[in-house]
């Protein structure tokens, strides 16, 4: 089972790049955010005739997640748990072949000095909850989305510059750390040890050409998850096409 993660920052913006990238890299599920719409106007049929079913948790105009895979969904589920006042559409999960999929878009954070940065680690205190419930059923468990954190200063391009951005922020990377160490693995980072490789680039000041990016975009997995791992990487070759997101793919595959 191949699997990954984008944002894809607008799925109407960016519909053709994501078009081509479906037929080409042909992964089994895919976890979006930032679709950036209500679900009825999701580009629905368009993606359901390359073979996928299609879950969404949308929201005018900002943030939205969605879930795509070739194979059926159950127990589909908008929403992270924890505060019935939080309208922002960040967070859905489905099963697909007793796998417990989640796709994820964490708060950005920035500014630090607004209630942005609060909002932020209270999110990620939810998902901590979340994510050990989601131990507790003892399926395989993937995580997958924009977690806004860089977890260390070999995932960005200069450490000193971002050191007081939300993403880099000692008390984000330490609520990073506090789901990390229920048991969950960085399926990238568990086969890619060298440094310096990235998921994002923002579109000023050359970032892309001259890879000053920053690694968000994570998938976690459960120990059961991380068993099946075979394979994991990026695959920058969308953040190179016209219309861009900034962000690209990063994907897994899982032993059946």
């Amino acid at each position: 089972m191949k699997a990954a993660t984008w944002n894809v920052n607008s799925i109407k913006a960016r519909l053709p790049n994501a078009l081509e990238w479906l037929a080409t890299a042909a992964p089994d599920v895919v976890m979006l955010q930032e679709i950036k719409t209500v679900d009825e106007a999701f580009p629905r049929l368009e993606i359901e005739e390359l073979g996928y079913n299609v879950a969404t948790h949308g929201q005018k105009s900002y943030n939205g997640v969605a879930i795509l895979s070739k194979r059926p969904m159950e127990d589909i589920s908008p929403g992270l748990p924890g505060d019935d006042s939080d309208e922002q559409a960040r967070y859905l999960e489905a099963t697909i072949d007793g796998v417990r999929f989640a796709s994820i878009y964490l708060p950005n954070g920035n500014p630090v000095d607004s209630e942005k940065f609060p909002y932020k680690l209270a999110w990620m205190d939810r998902l901590r909850d979340r994510a050990k419930a989601l131990l507790e059923t003892e399926m395989p468990v993937v995580l997958a989305g924009d977690y806004n954190v860089v977890p260390s200063d070999e995932d960005v391009h200069d450490p000193q510059g971002w050191a007081d951005d939300a993403l880099c922020r000692p008390d984000t990377r330490a609520a990073f750390r506090r789901i990390v160490n229920l048991g969950y693995t960085d399926a990238f980072r568990a086969l890619n040890s060298a440094p310096h490789r990235y998921s994002f680039w923002d579109y000023q000041a050359g970032a892309w050409h001259k890879d000053h990016g920053v690694r968000i975009d994570h998938l976690m997995l459960s120990p059961q998850a991380a068993d099946r791992l075979s394979a994991s990487g990026i695959d920058t070759a969308p953040r190179g096409k016209q219309k861009a997101s900034d962000h690209t793919p990063v994907w897994i595959e899982l032993r059946e």
